[in-house]
C-alpha cells in the first residue's frame, strides 16, 4: 500500500502502463494504443480482498489468445508462475480463450471477490440496465479531469450517485435501486397503457360520430324518398325488401362466423404442422429432445427482432443456442418420455385441426345456403315492378344497410380495465421505496456529515487554497463552498479543481469509511498525469505529500504518472519511484 510514481519523459509509455494495470484488473482496457500491439505477453500480480492473485494474458495484435487467472499463498510465490502448480498452492481462479471471454470472467470475479452489488437503473422507463464491474473501475482509474462525473466515468443512469452509496454501503443499496427501478417501469408501463387505451377510445368515438352523422343523413334522405313512392302500386316491396335486409343481417353474421373459424382453423393447422415438425426433430436430435421443454421464441427478448433462420439452422445442426449462440451440451434424459409428449401434442393439435375444419365445413354449407337465399331474393326485388319504379328508394335502403352494419362492427370501446394486482405491487413497492429512503436518510446524516468534512479538509490539503466546505449528496452531486461564500457546482470548476476534488472524494470514502467501519471501496487508485491539468509545481508537491500519507494510512494503493522527475525524488522515497532515465521509454 502507498503511492508509487511512474516517471518519464512525454510519449515513453506511464500511460501505456496503466492501460496494462487495467486491462488485467478491468477486463478491457479503457482505450487500447498502438504503441502496445507488439505485446505477446502481459503479466500482473495483485491482492485483491486479501487474496494473492496473478493475472496473466498472452496476446496477439492485442487481443487475448488465452489468459489464466491464478491466486496463490503470496506474492512471492505467484511472481515466478504463469501456470497452475496446486505443489506451490497456486490454482487457478478461471481461464479465458478471448478478449471477450476473459471480460466477462474478469468481471464475475471482482464482483464476487469484492461483493460488489450490480448497478441496477432504468433506461427511458421502459427497460433496465445493468451496470458491473466496469462501471465500478471508473471509480478507481480516474478520468479525464474534464469529465464531469464526479465518481465514475459516466454520469447517465445515476451511476455516481449508486456508486457512492455502495461505497458508502448505506442500508440494502443495491435492493433500494432495483425497488426503484422496478416501481418506476411498472408505473410507466401502466401510464403508457392506459394512454393507449385512451388515445384508442378517442379515435374509435370519432369513428363511430362520423358514421352516426352519415346514418342520419341516409336515414332522413330514405324517408323522403318512402314518402314519393308510397303511392305507387307495389304491393310486394315491403314484404321482398324486408325479407332481403333481414337475410342480409344473417348472411353477414354467419359470414363473420367464418371468418373467425378460418382463423381458427389456420391456427390449428399452423400448430398442428409445429407440432409435426417438431416431433421429427425430437425423434432425430438429442439437441432438440434436450430443449423440447424450453421456450421457443420467435424474437430476441430484449430486442424484440425476429430470430433469423440461419440462427434457427444452426440450432438443429451445430447445436447452438438460436438465441444466445452458446453451444447446447448435455445428456439426452428420458428419449421416450420426449417422444411421447411430443406424439401426444401431435394427436391433440391433429384433433384440434379436424375439429375446427368441421365446424368451418359446417358454417360454410350454411353461408352458402343463405348466399343463395339472399341472391334469390335480391333477385325478387329487382323484378318487382314497383323495384322499378324506385331505384332511388333502393339505393337509399342499402345505404342506410351499409352504414348499419359499419356501425354495428365498431362498438364503443371500454376503459382500459384496472389490474388491482399491478396496482397493489407499484403501492407496495413505493411504499417500500420510501421506507429504504428513509432508512438511507437516517443512517446518510452522520456519514455525510464526515465525508464532507473530509473531502474540504483533504481539497485544501491537495492545493485548492480557496475552499471553505462541500456538500455532497446521495446522487453524487457535489457543491462547492469557495472564496468567500461563493456556491458552484462541481460541473463549474476548472480541471485541476476537478482533478483534486476528485481525488479528495476517494480518500474521504476511505477514511470515513474506515472510521464508520463500512468502506468498500478497492481501495486502488489510477492518475495520469495529474500536473497537465493546471496544477503548478507547489500545489503538485503537496498534492503528492498528502497522497503518500493519506495512502499510507488509508490502506489505498496510488499509481501516479509524472514527467517531474525532479518534484518526486523531492517527495517519495527511492522504493516508490519507477522511473526511466530523460527521453527513454519507461520499459
Amino acid at each position: 500500500m502507498g503511492l508509487t510514481a511512474l516517471v518519464a519523459s512525454n510519449l515513453r509509455g506511464k500511460s501505456s502502463v496503466l492501460e496494462l494495470v487495467t486491462w488485467c484488473l478491468r477486463g478491457t482496457p479503457r482505450e487500447k494504443s498502438g504503441a502496445i500491439h507488439w505485446l505477446s505477453e502481459v503479466d500482473l500480480d495483485a491482492t485483491v480482498a486479501g487474496q494473492a492473485m496473478a493475472f496473466r494474458l498472452n496476446l496477439d495484435n492485442e487481443e487475448i489468445t488465452s489468459a489464466v487467472a491464478l491466486r496463490g499463498p503470496n506474492p512471492a510465490v505467484l511472481e515466478a508462475h504463469r501456470c497452475p502448480d496446486p505443489a506451490q498452492g497456486v490454482l487457478p481462479l478461471f481461464r479465458a480463450q478471448s478478449s471477450g471471454s476473459y471480460a466477462e470472467q474478469v468481471q464475475a470475479l471482482m464482483m464476487n471477490w469484492m461483493d460488489l452489488p450490480p448497478l441496477v437503473s432504468a433506461k427511458q422507463g421502459t427497460s433496465t440496465v445493468t451496470h458491473g464491474w466496469p462501471a465500478y473501475f471508473g471509480a478507481l482509474y480516474l478520468p479525464a479531469a474534464r469529465a464531469s462525473a464526479l465518481l465514475g466515468d459516466v454520469v447517465m443512469s445515476g451511476l455516481p450517485g449508486r456508486l457512492l452509496q455502495v461505497f458508502l454501503d448505506l442500508p440494502a443499496a443495491g435492493i433500494l435501486a432495483k425497488v426503484k427501478t422496478q416501481a418506476e417501469l411498472m408505473a410507466t408501463a401502466r401510464k403508457r397503457r392506459q394512454s393507449a387505451a385512451a388515445m384508442a377510445q378517442e379515435e374509435r368515438a370519432a369513428q363511430r360520430r362520423h358514421i352516426e352523422e352519415e346514418l342520419s343523413t341516409a336515414r332522413t334522405r330514405l324517408a323522403q324518398v318512402k314518402q314519393r313512392v308510397s303511392g305507387l302500386d307495389r304491393e310486394s316491396l315491403p314484404d321482398l325488401a324486408a325479407a332481403a335486409m333481414s337475410l342480409a343481417r344473417v348472411v353477414a353474421d354467419k359470414q363473420q362466423s367464418w371468418d373467425d373459424l378460418m382463423r381458427v382453423h389456420r391456427q390449428a393447422r399452423v400448430q398442428r404442422q409445429r407440432d409435426e415438425k417438431l416431433l421429427n426433430d425430437v425423434r432425430e436430435s438429442a439437441i432438440a429432445r434436450r430443449l423440447f421443454h424450453g421456450l421457443d421464441p420467435t424474437a430476441c427478448p430484449r430486442c424484440d427482432q425476429d430470430i433469423a433462420a440461419d440462427r434457427r439452422r444452426l440450432e438443429r445442426e451445430a447445436h447452438s443456442c438460436a438465441v444466445c449462440a452458446r453451444p447446447v451440451e448435455g445428456d439426452d434424459e428420458a428419449p421416450e418420455d420426449v417422444l411421447a409428449e411430443a406424439e401426444e401434442r401431435v394427436q391433440l393439435s391433429s384433433q384440434a385441426e379436424r375439429l375446427a375444419k368441421d365446424a368451418l365445413e359446417q358454417v360454410e354449407g350454411e353461408l352458402n345456403k343463405l348466399s343463395r337465399d339472399l341472391q334469390m331474393a335480391q333477385e325478387k326485388l329487382r323484378r318487382a315492378d314497383a323495384a322499378t319504379q324506385v331505384p332511388e328508394y333502393a339505393q337509399a335502403q342499402e345505404d342506410v344497410l351499409r352504414l348499419e352494419g359499419a356501425l354495428s362492427v365498431l362498438p364503443a370501446l371500454p376503459d382500459a380495465p384496472d389490474d388491482p394486482a399491478e396496482d397493489l405491487a407499484i403501492k407496495v413497492l413505493r411504499a417500500s421505496v420510501k421506507t429504504l429512503e428513509d432508512d438511507h436518510a437516517k443512517e446518510a446524516d452522520k456519514l455525510f456529515a464526515d465525508l464532507n468534512a473530509a473531502i474540504s479538509d483533504l481539497g485544501r490539503k491537495f492545493g485548492f487554497a480557496g475552499l471553505e466546505s462541500v456538500s455532497i449528496d446521495r446522487a453524487a452531486h457535489l457543491k462547492v463552498i469557495s472564496d468567500g461564500g461563493h456556491e458552484r457546482s462541481f460541473t463549474d470548476q476548472v480541471a485541476g479543481e476537478r482533478l483534486r476534488l476528485r481525488i479528495a472524494v476517494i480518500v474521504a470514502l476511505l477514511r470515513v469509511g474506515a472510521a464508520h467501519q463500512v468502506s468498500t471501496h478497492p481501495g486502488l487508485l489510477l492518475i495520469d498525469s495529474p500536473k497537465a491539468e493546471e496544477i503548478q509545481d507547489v500545489d503538485f508537491h503537496l498534492l503528492l505529500e498528502e497522497l503518500n500519507a493519506v495512502a499510507s494510512a488509508n490502506q489505498l494503493q496510488v499509481l501516479v504518472t509524472t514527467a517531474d522527475f525532479g518534484l518526486v525524488h523531492d517527495v517519495l522515497p527511492p522504493d516508490g519511484i519507477i522511473e526511466a532515465a530523460v527521453g527513454k521509454p519507461l520499459w
